[in-house]
């Protein structure tokens, strides 16, 4: 997966990452949230208990999401455990990585969970550079049976669900408690701007999140590219994105929208 991820990105992907290099990565934003990542499917385990560990040393500014994987047998206990015990804060979903469509049963004692207690879910529904994972896990618009069977559940969809981003907009647009996140998407810089100008025109661009997509990118790299978005217009023309928009994203209290404050 690091090989793929390096061709994908068109120079060596690092995703060993010391806490430290995270640490000064964030000094960058006010908070922030910190998730690993489980995929039986991939062959790749980062443990919930280290992600506990590192934001408990630093509670004021960092809130540590669990990852949960339907196909490890004790998916349910640690559920239980990383909420109750290590007192993990949200959920981070990936689908196509762990081999399972967004409604599949085993995910619905974990969405009733999630839902009963407030626990919000970061979910990646959109592309990726990994081989062996599915796209036809991957499409935003998969998410709203979940949205339409658990109304009170809150979920983010990472990266605007590219490059289905227009069914991520009217999801976001029609579901009270559906989000989106910007990150990973300045890569591109037309296909962001394009993004940009296409949430402006459903006019949810209230439900946008600030992310980094770090390690591949830092909180700084990131609000650099929203910053200069609008470079792709030029003087052509085209429409730019409202500055008052850009900023919205930057200051908006995700912690508060998501009810982690």
């Amino acid at each position: 997966m690091v090989r793929e991820a390096s061709l994908a990105r068109g120079r060596p992907a690092e995703v060993h990452v010391e806490e430290a290099t995270h640490w000064q990565a964030v000094a960058a934003v006010d908070r922030a949230i910190v998730f690993g990542f489980h995929s039986r499917h991939l062959g790749l385990v980062v443990p919930n208990d280290l992600v506990a560990e590192y934001v408990r040393r630093h509670p004021e500014k960092l809130a540590g999401f669990a990852c949960l994987d339907p196909a490890e047998p004790d998916c349910l206990d640690e559920m239980h455990r990383a909420f109750e015990v290590l007192r993990l804060r949200g959920l981070k979903l990936a689908p196509l990585y762990q081999n399972y469509h967004p409604m599949d049963d085993r995910m619905q004692p974990v969405y009733t969970y999630c839902e009963d207690r407030g626990i919000p879910v970061l979910i990646h529904q959109g592309t990726t550079f990994a081989r062996r994972a599915p796209l036809k896990y991957a499409r935003p618009m998969q998410l709203e049976d979940v949205a339409l069977a658990y109304p009170g559940l809150r979920m983010v969809i990472a990266h605007l669900g590219h490059p289905w981003i227009d069914e991520t907009l009217v999801l976001i647009r029609k579901h009270p408690f559906l989000y989106a996140d910007i990150s990973a998407l300045y890569y591109r810089p037309w296909q962001f701007y394009n993004a940009l100008v296409s949430a402006v025109e459903y006019g949810v661009t209230g439900k946008l999140l600030f992310g980094s997509d770090f390690p591949f990118a830092t909180p700084a790299d990131s609000i650099a590219g929203l910053r200069n978005v609008n470079l792709v217009a030029g003087n052509g023309g085209l429409p730019r994105v409202p500055e008052e928009v850009l900023q919205g994203i930057l200051e908006r209290d995700t912690f508060k929208l998501l009810g982690l404050s």
